[in-house]
């Protein structure tokens, strides 16, 4: 799994006109399930981002995970994550999973936060073209790879 991790002061997702999610102070996750994942990459993806350290203390600093500044998340299933650009100028998806294995995956995620944050994630609607809005706080974006645990 890949994850696009963004630190919003708001965000919200849109299908055909309608908001289907939005926060507040939080995280955009723009999450891209390949075919090897399972499981057990969502649940450490989940534990992963929740206990990121990337919202301001009262000193400034970066020290609070998203539970600790009373956050939100929006999670979005993004395929084109998992993009090939190596040959030529057209992007080959072949290693994305496909609809049937991701989607369970995409809500397992999902799961695995509401489980660690306490509360609903907000989301997009899974295979939708998705009109995203953001506005990325410091900017703060971080990117992690269930296959790459750097």
């Amino acid at each position: 799994m890949r994850a696009v991790i963004q630190r919003v002061s708001q965000s919200s997702v849109k299908v055909h006109g309608e908001i289907t999610g939005q926060t507040s102070l939080g995280l955009v996750v723009l999450l891209g399930i390949e075919e090897i994942d399972a499981r057990s990459d969502a649940e450490w993806l989940a534990k992963k981002v929740t206990g990121l350290r990337i919202f301001s203390d009262e000193h400034g600093k970066m020290n609070l995970n998203i539970e600790a500044a009373g956050g939100e998340l929006l999670v979005i299933s993004q395929f084109t994550l998992h993009a090939s650009t190596k040959k030529g100028t057209r992007p080959s998806f072949i290693k994305a999973a496909r609809p049937e294995q991701a989607k369970p995956l995409y809500e397992a995620f999902i799961e695995e936060c509401e489980k660690r944050v306490g509360k609903e994630v907000s989301r997009g609607k899974f295979g939708a073209d998705m009109q995203v809005e953001l506005i990325n706080e410091g900017p703060v974006t971080i990117t992690i790879d269930t296959q790459n645990k750097e």
